[in-house]
């Protein structure tokens, strides 16, 4: 039975509830710079996962197409849509969170939920208590969301602990597929697809910080093509 979707599940919707309560007692000041610091953590670990990497034309090559994908089905906006209806819904039974317009806080979900949803660390926990029936990766990443969600509900409300729905779906997903995935993987490919993984993070980072804009949503796809892009280029061109 997997156990830790539902636990970092828990932490998201405990963290939120804390973060936006606290929010609107908390002065300006520490309400931007918490963001701010947490986005430039994310590039930190981004980088260092960048590092790992093995076959950086495959994942670069990947990268590319999919961000032409994602922005031909415009994953980015379709996301955007649902977190306006989000928030929407959460403000009818939840106070609002003031001083954002829908611009601002969609630009702030869109990164977040990418964050959340995509990170290295989620994807691999549930992949490995998947196949291993271990939860304690996704335990350590229960324990940086909680403080992770609190962080961001104090900027943009209770409609974080939405996040929490999406994050289990994909994790109780991805610990289903591990069964069939892992097995055909290989170290170089899970090099590569962290790198991946880490190039995301740097973007999302620095979309975080207000540095650069980057259209995170619409890379996802490359994480899906950078692990048989790598398996390809070992076996045709390495």
């Amino acid at each position: 039975m997997l156990i830790g979707p539902f636990v970092n599940g828990a932490a998201i919707i405990i963290g939120g509830l804390a973060g936006a309560s606290a929010g609107r007692i908390l002065p300006e000041r520490v309400r931007t710079a918490l963001p701010l610091t947490f986005g430039l953590c994310s590039v930190g670990l981004g980088i260092k996962l960048v590092i790992e990497v093995k076959y950086m034309p495959a994942v670069v090559l990947a990268m590319v197409i999919g961000a032409v994908l994602g922005e031909l089905f415009y994953v980015e906006k379709g996301i955007g849509k649902v977190a306006g209806l989000t928030r929407g819904i959460v403000n009818r039974f939840l106070p609002p969170v003031t001083g954002l317009t829908h611009e601002e806080f969609t630009e702030k979900f869109v990164a977040i939920l990418v964050l959340f949803c995509a990170s290295g660390t989620g994807i691999f926990g549930a992949m490995h208590e998947g196949m291993t029936g271990d939860p304690s990766i996704l335990y350590i990443k229960t324990i940086l969301d909680l403080f992770t969600s609190a962080i961001f509900a104090a900027m943009l409300g209770y409609a974080v602990l939405t996040i929490a729905i999406p994050q289990i779906i994909t994790q109780i997903l991805l610990a289903m597929l591990a069964v069939f995935i892992l097995p055909i993987t290989t170290p170089e490919m899970m090099a590569d697809f962290s790198c991946a993984g880490g190039l995301i993070m740097i973007a999302t980072g620095l979309r975080i910080c207000n540095i650069k804009l980057f259209p995170v949503a619409n890379m996802l796809p490359g994480l899906l093509l950078v692990m048989p892009f790598s398996y390809l280029w070992a076996s045709l061109v390495a």
